[in-house]
């Protein structure tokens, strides 16, 4: 399966301009890290690093919460401090899986432009 994803590639590489061939390569598979740089390349990236801020000052705020829970030993101050800590954990949860969804929107979107590239390539071979 691999050889054959190769020769399509090298297929679609060589009906390509040298300009377009470089485009396609760019579109290649990202790792993890790759990824979440990537989130800070795009125009909505004060949205992430808002977000990294808010995650950033949750987690703080969940350390004093678990600190303060096992500090003290009245149960309406452990239920207070206990849901002030879950409060915490959701606003990092949430956090977290928008910068997911928005690596998940990146990778569809550049195999989109693969499968667009490529389907520019056949009708050019075509004509």
């Amino acid at each position: 399966m691999e050889s054959k994803k190769k020769d399509i590639d090298q297929l679609i590489k060589e009906t390509l301009t040298q300009e377009e061939a470089k485009f396609y390569d760019e579109l290649d598979e990202q790792n993890l890290i790759e990824m979440i740089g990537g989130l800070f390349k795009t125009k909505h990236r004060w949205i992430i690093i808002l977000m990294n801020i808010v995650t950033l000052v949750a987690f703080v705020f969940l350390v004093y919460c678990i600190v303060q829970f096992l500090a003290t030993d009245n149960t309406n101050e452990l239920i207070r401090w206990f849901a002030g800590g879950c409060i915490c954990a959701m606003f990092m949860i949430m956090t977290k899986l928008f910068a997911w969804m928005q690596m998940d929107k990146n990778a569809l979107l550049r195999e989109i432009k693969r499968l667009e590239l490529q389907v520019s390539s056949l009708a050019g071979k075509i004509s």
